[in-house]
């Protein structure tokens, strides 16, 4: 049985699917290799977590990428998708360690050097669950080079970095504020830091003056941190305090002395105008103490309990302190009052702990000097945001850029190569671990802190192509094409990947830099295991295929902006997909005749033809001009609008003509057009529907060649044709017509009515008639009788008038004029008496005054559309009655 004729009557998306994919990873369609003779397209896809498994967020970018990379492949482009995960430090090892502590262990019992071990015999038996989930999803990436950021070749580029900007003096170690997580027992950078809005308080604490005259009162919202102050500060020009600059207070409970220091930073209009000064535990004190030589008294531990500088409240937790300090204050009168107050709290991003500011000795990388040429890069475009306000955004963060604390207290991830020498005290940071210091010892130890996550895949571009070597990959795929990410990501990735790659390729790492914004629920909250709105797109796949998902991932998509996702939509995708199979399974069962002989550029005959040709040419030239400009969404819509309602709904309608009932030339014609434009159209569909398009096009090639390796639809300028366009509008207008005519009666779909046309010129009665035959197809219309304009109106009639004729729908023996009068007349009767019930509320002023405007809008919305229908029944009964 042939290709054509062995079509199943129904789609079964898991049978494609799998089926096609297994076909495209044998045949190795998605392998990139060094071609100079093509222009290579490089995306390298943002590395998923080891530990992660497939959500929405994924799913919508993933698919982003395949859609560029099937469509450039078939351009011609040498196209390499370079796949990867990314190792995920913190959330790994808390993977690893919930399964220890099920064994009644913990890594600290098994010592790190086994934890480590543990660690990589989870990954080997777990990691590649992401990988099979992106496949499922139909992703065209070069698996040969999938890449892991802790693999050999991705460790020494990190080493070859790290080593580099701390020999320039970019890295370097110290003492400073960093943000701790309590919870997982690590430093986190800026921006791994989310802030949410908490309701909380102000507290107003007297600080009795040495001199035992007065107070000086501050104003608080973390009174727990009042243990470790070293100082208060005032505005330099605050009248209020200024006979208090250089005097000393006391600090209540634990009685310190505090100079009363004057600082620019102090805002005279919070609270009282005076801050206590607590360096060890906020970044704005930390400089007030570095401008006036404060000593640094840290009272809150790594775990978030207090330390034995904290006095009586050593051991408690920061919250319990906090509890106990104000009672204690409140008890020796120095709490004067509280007042509620919202801020913005910081919160891990892991595990939503509040954040505590620690002083603490960590690696940063000095940014200020590494930031300059990825601004520049931007600015002189040679790298393009899309959409371009993001280019703002970016800048913005680039130019107030902080230094980035790089080392994380975990054992999963890169261990930092700095080695200390217990002799000399020497540090040493090398590629390669060193045998001995230059004092000759060999007693060294390596740090023990790993680098941020974020720094290996922050030289992903370029590590995955082979640096440091001078590889041909490198030379001949970087810098990458375009890098397709969400806008939450472009300061942990974006940014960082910029400012590698200038200072280690010394050119930019992607040309273009395509934004989308996050998938949402339907009442646009952000998907999340503590709402439980999170949807599993494994689970939508498994339900419609994953070219349903795709699909209506890619119509709801706009550059930059948050999208719903609706069951509705994905609804609609998969009965789109139901529609292209039943259009095509029609097409394949009617080939007879036409098998071997291909389906080359037709030239059209009739008006029918050089629309549906046309129409066909203009949908290449939009989808491809859309793509070019990364308007996905806008593909999408356009490919559905022209496969739903201008191919299926319309085309194949009209070739039933020519198939059923022309001669065998007009049915040769007719089985050409519609394998030509279904092939195209498939083209088209690929990069968004890759294997219900491909099993579509193995049908009607009739050969086991891909249409993975087909080539992209040139624009068919000799098929375009505004004018037929424009007169099939109209005629489609007239069908429209008739039907809404037919609908309005309530005569059914399939009995045959006569209807009258009055053309209203001599070229649209002419293309009218040309298509007559479909016209009575399409609405049912036999006869369909034409009038010279300006003929009498035939007796008893409805009347729609359209741009091409007037458009009369005769009763008389179609229907009952007496019972479809009465029918209406009643329908009348209750249309006035809601009318005159609308507009008697409109009338009244009290209801005027005293509603919301949005109701009163909605009245008159009722009025002026009960308006409409009492204007339309009285003509249509007129027009029965012959009035």
């Amino acid at each position: 049985m042939n290709a054509r004729e062995d079509f199943p009557k129904v789609y079964d998306p898991a049978r494609v699917e799998s089926k096609w994919y297994q076909e495209w990873l044998d045949r190795d369609l998605f392998r990139a290799e060094v071609r100079p003779e093509k222009v290579p397209f490089t995306i390298v896809i943002p590395p998923p977590n080891v530990t992660g498994s497939l959500h929405m967020g994924h799913a919508l970018d993933e698919t982003i990428q395949d859609v560029l990379a099937r469509w450039r492949r078939m351009q011609g482009y040498e196209v390499l998708w370079l796949p990867g995960t990314d190792h995920a430090g913190i959330a790994t090892q808390h993977v690893v360690d919930a399964s220890l502590s099920k064994e009644g262990t913990s890594r600290y019992d098994v010592g790190r050097e086994r934890f480590i071990e543990k660690v990589w015999e989870w990954k080997d038996e777990y990691g590649n669950r992401i990988v099979l989930q992106l496949q499922r999803l139909g992703c065209s990436c070069d698996w040969s080079r999938l890449a892991f950021t802790m693999d050999e070749k991705r460790s020494r580029a990190v080493r070859e970095v790290f080593a580099s900007l701390y020999r320039k003096g970019l890295i370097y170690r110290g003492d400073y504020i960093i943000n701790w997580c309590p919870e997982c027992k690590t430093a986190l950078s800026d921006i791994e830091v989310e802030h949410e809005e908490h309701k909380s308080s102000i507290w107003y604490v007297r600080y009795p003056l040495e001199s035992g005259k007065g107070f000086i009162t501050v104003a608080t919202t973390r009174p727990e941190t009042i243990l470790g102050d070293t100082a208060v500060a005032v505005n330099p020009s605050d009248e209020r305090y200024k006979e208090l600059v250089g005097l000393r207070a006391v600090l209540p409970v634990l009685g310190r002395p505090l100079p009363i220091v004057a600082d620019e930073y102090v805002d005279p209009s919070f609270g009282s105008g005076a801050v206590k000064v607590t360096p060890a535990h906020d970044p704005n004190d930390f400089e007030i103490a570095t401008r006036h030589g404060l000593s640094r008294i840290s009272v809150i531990d790594p775990s978030g309990r207090m330390t034995q500088d904290a006095g009586p409240y050593a051991g408690l937790d920061r919250y319990e302190c906090r509890k106990a300090l104000l009672e204690e204050l409140d008890r020796l009168g120095l709490l004067v009052r509280v007042e509620e107050y919202t801020h913005s709290v910081g919160q891990c991003y892991r595990c939503d702990t509040v954040i505590e500011p620690l002083l603490s000795r960590q690696w940063f990388v000095r940014m200020k000097p590494l930031a300059q040429p990825a601004m520049e890069a931007v600015l002189q475009g040679r790298v393009r945001f899309v959409p371009e306000r993001f280019t703002k955004i970016y800048l913005n963060w680039m130019e107030n850029i902080r230094d980035w604390c790089i080392s994380r207290q975990i054992w999963w991830g890169h261990r930092i190569p700095a080695w200390y020498c217990r002799t000399c005290q020497e540090i040493m940071v090398t590629v390669d671990p060193p045998e001995a210091c230059a004092c000759g010892s060999q007693d060294l130890e390596q740090d023990e802190d790993v680098l941020d996550t974020w720094f290996s895949s922050a030289l992903w571009p370029f590590s995955t192509l082979g640096w440091p070597e001078d590889s041909d990959d490198l030379r001949y795929f970087y810098p990458t094409s375009v890098l397709v990410t969400g806008y939450d990501i472009i300061f942990f990735w974006v940014a960082r990947m910029m400012v590698m790659g200038e200072e280690f390729m010394k050119e930019e790492p992607f040309r273009n830099v395509l934004i989308h914004g996050l998938v949402r629920d339907a009442q646009g909250r952000k998907m999340s295991k503590s709402l439980g709105n999170g949807i599993d797109p494994l689970e939508v796949i498994e339900k419609y295929g994953a070219d349903t998902l795709r699909f209506t991932l890619m119509t709801g998509n706009t550059p930059g902006n948050d999208m719903r996702f609706y069951w509705e939509r994905v609804e609609s995708s998969r009965n789109f997909a139901n529609k292209i199979w039943n259009a095509t399974r029609f097409v394949l069962m009617n080939l007879e005749g036409h098998e071997g002989e291909g389906f080359g550029e037709p030239v059209p005959t009739n008006l029918a033809e050089r629309w549906i040709l046309s129409r066909y040419a203009s949908t290449v030239r939009d989808v491809t001009g859309c793509l070019e400009r990364y308007e996905l969404g806008e593909a999408a819509r356009l490919l559905y609008d022209f496969v739903w309602d201008e191919f299926c709904d319309w085309y194949v309608e009209m070739s039933k003509t020519y198939l059923y009932h022309g001669e065998a030339s007009q049915r040769r014609q007719a089985q050409g057009i519609l394998g030509y434009v279904l092939l195209g159209t498939m083209q088209l569909l690929h990069p968004f529907m890759p294997f219900i398009s491909e099993e579509i096009w193995n049908h009607l090639e009739g050969s086991r060649r891909s249409i993975v390796g087909s080539s992209w639809p040139r624009v068919p300028e000799a098929l375009l044709d505004a004018g037929s366009e424009e007169t099939m509008t109209r005629v489609k207008e007239v069908v429209r017509a008739i039907r809404n005519l037919r609908a309005e009666v309530n005569v059914p779909p399939s009995r045959l009515a006569r209807v009258v046309l009055q053309p209203t010129s001599d070229s649209s009665k002419e293309a009218l008639q040309q298509v007559k035959a479909h016209i009575e197809s399409l609405a049912m219309a036999d006869p369909l009788v034409f009038q010279e304009t300006g003929s009498a109106r035939p007796d008893q009639a409805l009347a729609a008038v359209t741009a091409a004729a007037e458009v009369y729908l005769p009763l008389v023996g179609l229907v009952d004029v007496d019972k479809e009068v009465e029918r209406l007349e009643r329908d009348l009767a209750l249309e006035e008496t809601e009318l005159e019930r609308v507009t008697k509320r409109l009338s009244n002023k009290e209801f005027l005054n005293k509603a919301p405007q949005e109701i009163v809008q909605k009245e008159r919305g009722r009025q002026h559309e009960r308006l409409e229908k009492v204007s339309r029944l009285k003509a249509r009964i007129d027009a029965l009655k012959g009035t």
